[in-house]
């Protein structure tokens, strides 16, 4: 049992209006930004990550259901520490050059940025994941919860 497509536009729209809420007045404060700038980097940021986030989702739950029989829903803490680190990790090939190009960032400084705004959503993508699942558990047909 997989989330359905609805599911998962909820679940990654949520995600991103609270990692924008957390990481847009962060990087202003620490980079002295306007709202503007800091915002515009962070949509640009989040645009990368919707389109990406719901395909890794997937094939993590996916892989998840194949090599261990088990849902999103149910899985234990130290795979949603996997989790949480891959999506972030995998992300840092997408991000880093948009934060150069609209963050006006050197590639260091920009690999520090993502970095940073990797740890922040990686605390961030554990607690979300967490409380959307025990908020949300995948559902069978009939709108039962799954237990294993």
């Amino acid at each position: 049992m997989l989330r359905s497509r609805r599911e998962r536009v909820i679940q990654t729209l949520s995600y991103e209006v609270g990692g924008l809420a957390i990481a847009t007045p962060l990087y202003m404060v620490v980079f002295g930004e306007n709202v503007w700038g800091s915002a515009g980097l962070m949509i640009a940021l989040s645009i990368a990550v919707l389109v990406w986030t719901p395909i890794y989702n997937t094939a993590f739950d996916r892989l998840d259901l194949h090599f261990a029989d088990r849902i999103a829903s149910d899985r234990p803490t130290m795979w949603r520490v996997v989790h949480a680190i891959g999506l972030e990790a995998t992300t840092v090939f997408l991000t880093v050059p948009i934060v150069m190009i609209v963050g006006g960032h050197g590639f260091v400084e920009a690999l520090v940025v993502d970095m940073a705004l990797t740890l922040v959503y990686t605390i961030y993508g554990f607690v979300f994941h967490l409380a959307y699942d025990r908020a949300r558990p995948v559902k069978l047909k009939n709108d039962e919860e799954l237990k294993t």
